[in-house]
């Protein structure tokens, strides 16, 4: 009977261990397997994984290419079409805050600012805060009598 405690490995499946440093009775004395000279022959040999032994590396061999604006400002976005599944779903307080929004599970980081965007539709009246919102969504909110404050 095959108990947890009494599993083994199958007849030949496994390489058995090199036993390096154990002396030249092991078979892989002297070098320990290690070759003759050279940096990984030496004690103590540790490079970045990166490393290609002084040839020109990745990373410099490969052209660049594009632009990374340091200044751009990271946004978490809702759209309209959310805030309008969301206004079905449950009843709103008088104005909705970052706040709510975060315990209805629709913000992931409260560190990011939130933006409105217009994508759908809306038919709820909504009054909202928000750091920024777009153009349409904007439009869209004041269209059902909804108002914005940003914050």
């Amino acid at each position: 009977m095959d108990v947890l405690s009494n599993l083994k490995y199958a007849k030949g499946s496994r390489k058995p261990r090199k036993r390096i440093g154990r002396g030249e009775g092991s078979g892989h004395g002297g070098t320990s397997t290690k070759g003759m000279n050279g940096q990984h022959s030496r004690s103590g040999a540790n490079f970045r994984a990166w490393f290609e032994g002084g040839q020109m590396p990745l990373q410099r061999r490969i052209p660049k290419f594009g632009f990374t604006n340091t200044f751009k400002k990271e946004f978490q976005i809702i759209n309209v079409s959310d805030l309008q599944k969301w206004a079905e779903k449950s009843s709103l307080p008088a104005v909705v805050t970052l706040e709510d929004l975060q315990k209805l599970g629709l913000l992931s980081s409260k560190t990011l600012p939130l933006k409105i965007l217009g994508n759908g539709e809306l038919k709820a009246k909504l009054s909202l805060e928000a750091n920024a919102v777009s153009k349409s969504a904007q439009a869209k909110i004041e269209a059902v009598g909804g108002s914005i404050k940003l914050v």
